[in-house]
């Protein structure tokens, strides 16, 4: 299963994460005119990564 960036809103807590900056980089890249923030896709990509995993 691909992983497929959706906008999505829903009741969050704010946490504090640092990123490299080149992860930031290639984030804004792929969220570039697409409807989602960046704490949306990031959301998402943990999301996809927890569902995905080996157990």
């Amino acid at each position: 299963m691909a992983f497929e960036i959706k906008p999505n809103r829903r009741e969050s807590e704010n946490k504090t994460i640092r990123f490299p900056l080149e992860v930031i980089d290639k984030v804004n890249e792929a969220i570039t005119g697409k409807d989602v923030s960046f704490s949306n896709f990031v959301i998402q990509a943990v999301e996809y990564a927890l569902e995905n995993m080996e157990k």
